[in-house]
């Protein structure tokens, strides 16, 4: 075992208990710790005089303990201590809450340096619980800081002092595993240097060449995962479809016109079935924009072609509406439908006549991908919602046969330059118009003060025989939060403000039966409100709900919550989303007003990516991808596109990574991705 593999218990202070608390945050070995990048560096290089400092700055201050520390007991459970400091030029006093080791801390004459927020009222100068350390001492106070993104009960002076023990313990003992034409190419500097400068940079300008080599090597995995996992096998030809007649056909089934999008997004979609190269088109349409419907010309094409066609959608509630709305196009017999809840003799059957052919058109959930579901003659997979799939999923799907043409939906629209990076050699289609008579949904956003008003505006709107949804964060409420909880809203709003409607509640941790039983009481109209998770962010269509109100909406990403507010505006009548929240401060203000602006999907995930960054809109959860530690894909745009050029020149030079020299991206690789579907990296 080398010494990144040793587990963090190893080191000085890390016990059961806080190796836990870093368990939750993915790290367990010292190889693990010197990849826990800070989230940024605060400058605490510069020693300010106390006499100059000004109210409301941060600041780093060099001074000698003037007093022995006092302690004030204000109550049983609240302990003031209070220490005098002088630099020479004035005094400062600092004050701890509930901090007993401050007595034994601090020796009278000593100096020590101190870091924080300056309160000052004419000569009277304070600091509250300031960083402290010795001045000889230089990891938390008078240099460049790192400031890491911790969990609950890891304070920044625990995380620092640990990684401080793991680069002392490794730099200087490890193998540059980079190519030097590699790193002489692109300018990337050497390793031990890296993961010293990262954590604890002489200067802000070795913390940035640092970044610069760790986001490189980060996005340049990336980028070789993902054309790995889209490389078309040459020797592999699709089914050639003959589609522009049956697409015309399957036109004249449809109740309304096609839009111009539409149109043309089924033209290159033609284009792509008329060719032996499998189709691999990326269609990117916002919320409402008719994604689907274009999805089963595709498929009724290939149907007609005797091919077979899949769908697989997130969530049961999204497959389960797909189905029916397919039956307005296919016979029943047709169509195969596999979930989870689907067992026994039924899946059974589904399964066998999917193998003989007999059902040409299947749509359902991760069921579709099992080892057991053998496809005749499978010749379009088609994945809606591409985001909450990984990419081993999507490719097991598109693995159910040889050459298939592939179609990906996505109703979470990305920029066009960050979509060509991530989705490299896509074709991408997108979806630009809303059919006729979709609605524009205003948009509100309310602190609590409106409470009363919105309570009325509900009452008033279901007398008018409309519907609502209430949307919340959590199930439960949890003692340590304020957020308004589904099961604890949902019940007030029976009980107290709407005694007289039906009001249900809907969850993720509910089965699926109970769930598509709820569902369709609310799709009937028999339930006036529905209170939810955000296991309606997809799919569901229900024209009759014009009201939208969303509890806690700081806590959801811009994009999110343009999913969510798509469940209405899908009938004639005029809708509404109000979103509530009391918190989160001025950066909170700025994206939620971003709602109020504009109802653009596009310009909404530009300004998500921009505001909040895409450690969350492109993480694991949002789209599949491996989870960014320090790269981010909305500022390092232009890192991208050279590791993107790297990763294309390494695939071109050896395209499964079978040579030495990239022994590491192999391994990287594999612990990036966890072993990738087509067989190019084995996991």
């Amino acid at each position: 075992m080398t010494i990144m593999e040793n587990p963090i218990t190893a080191l000085n202070g890390v016990g059961e208990n806080r190796a836990g608390l870093f368990a939750k945050l993915g790290i367990r070995t010292i190889e693990d710790m010197l990849y826990f990048f800070p989230r940024y560096m605060e400058d605490r290089s510069n020693i300010t005089d106390i006499i100059s400092v000004k109210d409301g700055d941060n600041v780093c201050v060099l001074a000698s303990v003037v007093l022995k520390p006092q302690v004030m007991r204000v109550r049983n459970n609240l302990v003031i201590y209070k220490v005098l400091v002088d630099d020479g030029t004035a005094t400062m006093t600092l004050t701890w809450f509930n901090n007993k080791f401050i007595p034994n801390t601090f020796k009278v004459g000593e100096k020590y340096k101190f870091f924080g927020k300056v309160n000052r009222k004419g000569s009277k100068i304070e600091m509250a619980t300031p960083t402290y350390e010795k001045e000889e001492t230089n990891v938390h106070t008078g240099r460049v800081t790192p400031i890491y993104p911790l969990t609950k009960d890891l304070h920044q002076k625990t995380a620092r002092g640990i990684l401080k023990q793991c680069v002392d313990a490794v730099v200087g003992n490890i193998n540059e595993y980079l190519p030097n034409d590699i790193r002489a190419k692109y300018g990337l500097c050497e390793l031990n240097y890296a993961f010293s400068s990262i954590h604890f940079p002489e200067t802000a300008q070795d913390y940035t060449r640092a970044r610069y080599r760790f986001v490189f090597e980060e996005l340049l995995i990336l980028q070789l995962g993902m054309l790995m996992m889209k490389k078309i096998d040459k020797t592999k030809k699709a089914p050639v479809i003959v589609s522009e007649e049956y697409i015309k056909e399957f036109k004249t089934k449809m109740p309304f016109e096609m839009t111009g999008a539409q149109r043309r997004v089924l033209a290159e979609i033609s284009a792509d079935f008329s060719d032996e190269k499998p189709m691999s088109r990326l269609l990117q349409g916002d919320v409402g924009s008719g994604k689907t419907v274009v999805a089963f010309a595709a498929m009724y094409a290939a149907v007609k072609n005797g091919f077979q066609a899949a769908l697989m959608a997130p969530t049961e509630v999204l497959a389960k509406q797909h189905y029916e709305s397919a039956l307005k196009y296919f016979e029943k017999e047709e169509i195969g439908f596999l979930t989870g809840s689907v067992t026994g003799k039924t899946k059974q059957s589904v399964i066998e006549k999917i193998k003989t052919g007999e059902v040409k058109i299947v749509i359902g959930t991760h069921a579709v991908i099992e080892d057991n579901i053998e496809f005749k003659n499978l010749a379009l997979a088609i994945t809606d919602e591409q985001h909450r799939f990984g990419v081993k999923q999507r490719a097991k799907l598109a693995g159910k046969g040889e050459g298939i043409h592939t179609l990906i939906m996505s109703a979470t629209p990305i920029p066009r330059t960050l979509a060509l990076i991530l989705y490299g050699d896509l074709d991408i289609s997108v979806l630009d118009e809303l059919p006729p008579g979709r609605q524009k949904i205003d948009t509100f956003y309310l602190n609590e003060d409106f409470r009363a008003r919105i309570n009325a505006f509900m009452r008033k709107k279901i007398e008018e025989g409309r519907q609502i949804y209430v949307i919340c964060p959590l199930i439960e409420e949890s003692e340590k939060s304020d957020m308004k909880a589904a099961t604890e809203l949902s019940e007030h709003l029976a009980k107290t403000i709407l005694p007289e409607y039906k009001v249900e509640l809907l969850h993720g941790r509910m089965k699926p039966k109970e769930k598509n039983e709820i569902m369709a009481r609310f799709a009937s109209g028999e339930t006036n409100v529905l209170v939810s998770t955000t296991v309606i962010e997809v799919g569901v269509n229900v024209p009759n709900a014009t009201v939208m109100i969303v509890e806690n909406a700081e806590r959801f990403g811009l994009s999110q919550l343009h999913q969510i507010r798509g469940r209405v505006g899908r009938g004639s009548e005029k809708s509404y989303c109000i979103l509530f929240s009391n918190g989160g401060g001025k950066n909170t203000e700025k994206r939620l007003e971003v709602m109020t602006k504009t109802n653009d999907g596009f310009e909404i995930s530009r300004r998500d990516l921009e505001l909040r960054g895409p450690g969350d809109f492109l993480g694991t959860r949002q789209h599949g991808l491996p989870e960014m530690k320090i790269a981010n894909l909305f500022t390092d745009m232009e890192i991208c596109k050279k590791a993107g050029e790297c990763a294309r020149l390494i695939l071109k030079k050896d395209e499964k990574l079978k040579s030495a020299e990239y022994a590491f991206l192999r391994q990287k690789l594999r612990k990036m991705f966890g072993g990738l579907a087509d067989g190019n990296v084995v996991g």
